[in-house]
């Protein structure tokens, strides 16, 4: 039997958790997240056995638009903030899972701007699927590619 058969898992969608605001305008770092340290005897007493965190990578809006799979998004804190947060959690006997948004990214993510700016002379066109560069996407790119 795995730790996960029976655990209570207890889901928190980290933007929307710490009321960030909708968009990411790229200014300064603040430490929303940081609100979960209050919530650990709140979960002690849940008997949660793991956080499952919907994303937490930079993105532009709603997280699921990653821009930068390296770095925590700028309106929860940074990745010392997150490292201490996960190993607050850990201390307190709870796992943590991440969502990682791993199968398309963000119109901002920089490899696909590459795409966008220099077209078929990118590098980066087999990182996405069926790019096609004789039609255009319903966002006005001058290409079509699929997405989800």
């Amino acid at each position: 039997m795995n730790w996960y058969d029976n655990a209570i898992i207890y889901h928190i969608y980290p933007l929307g958790f710490c009321g960030a605001p909708k968009f990411n305008d790229g200014g300064e770092i603040i430490y929303r997240l940081d609100k979960v340290l209050e919530w650990i005897p709140h979960l002690k007493e849940m008997n949660v056995d793991a956080v499952y965190f919907g994303p937490v990578f930079e993105s532009v809006e709603h997280g699921y638009d990653t821009i930068d799979y390296k770095t925590i998004d700028r309106r929860l804190g940074d990745n010392n903030s997150f490292r201490f947060i996960c190993d607050q959690l850990h201390e307190n006997g709870i796992r943590v899972i991440l969502d990682g948004v791993f199968n398309h990214v963000g119109r901002k993510f920089p490899q696909f701007v590459d795409i966008q700016e220099k077209g078929q002379g990118s590098g980066y066109c087999d990182w996405f699927q069926n790019l096609n560069f004789g039609g255009q996407s319903p966002c006005g790119d001058p290409f079509w590619y699929e997405g989800w």
